[in-house]
C-alpha cells in the first residue's frame, strides 16, 4: 500500500475581527484512505495576544496514511471560535483545504467565511452573539449544498506541513 505522512502545524489564524480565538479542526478522506497513525481531530488552545491581530497556535499535526487508491485524498477542515470575556463561544468561520500532493514543506494559507443570517439574526448577533450555524459540519468540505448558503468571508488560518509519500510509484504516481 502506498502511505502518506503529513507533519506540521496549524500557525495561527488572521484576519478575525477579534482576537481570543481557538480552532476546531478535522481530517476528511476518502474510503480507500486508512489512518495508522495520528489524531484525524482535534482542537486548539485559546490564544489572546497581546499585541497585534495574529492568534498563534503552533499546534501539531502528525497524520500517517495507507491507501490503494488517490480517490478521496485528504482534506483539512476547520471551524474558528471566538472566546469572549464571559467564556461564552461564538463560530467565527469555516474553512477547508486539500493537504498538497507533491511531498515537501508547504505554507497554506486557509481562506475562512461564516453563514450570513436574515437582518434579525444579524441585528441579536450583535447585541446577544452567537449566530448561524451549519446544521451538517460536511458542507464545509463537501460542497453539496454550499453554494446555496450567504455568507461573508472572515480570516485566513496558516499551516504549515510537510508531506512524505512513499511507494506512491508503485500505483502509477511519480512524486
Amino acid at each position: 500500500m502506498a502511505e502518506l505522512h503529513i507533519i506540521g502545524q496549524i500557525v495561527g489564524a488572521t484576519g478575525f475581527p477579534q482576537s481570543s480565538l481557538f480552532c476546531k479542526w478535522g481530517v476528511h478522506t476518502g474510503g480507500a484512505w486508512r489512518l495508522l497513525s495520528g489524531l484525524k481531530e482535534g482542537q486548539t488552545q485559546v490564544d489572546v495576544p497581546q499585541t497585534g491581530e495574529v492568534a498563534y497556535w503552533s499546534h501539531p499535526i502528525d497524520l500517517h496514511y495507507a491507501t490503494k487508491g488517490l480517490h478521496g485524498w485528504p482534506k483539512l477542515h476547520f471551524q474558528v471560535w471566538h472566546q469572549d470575556y464571559f467564556g461564552r463561544c461564538h463560530l467565527y468561520g469555516y474553512g477547508y483545504c486539500h493537504v498538497p500532493s507533491s511531498p515537501g514543506h508547504h505554507r497554506i494559507h486557509c481562506v475562512t467565511w461564516r453563514p450570513l443570517g436574515s437582518w434579525q439574526e444579524q441585528l441579536a448577533q450583535m447585541f446577544v452573539g452567537g449566530g448561524p450555524q451549519l446544521r451538517s459540519p460536511d458542507l464545509v468540505y463537501s460542497g453539496a449544498d454550499r453554494y446555496r448558503l450567504h455568507t461573508e468571508a472572515m480570516g485566513t488560518v496558516e499551516l504549515e506541513l510537510g508531506i512524505v509519500m512513499r511507494h506512491f510509484d508503485k500505483y502509477g504516481v511519480e512524486s
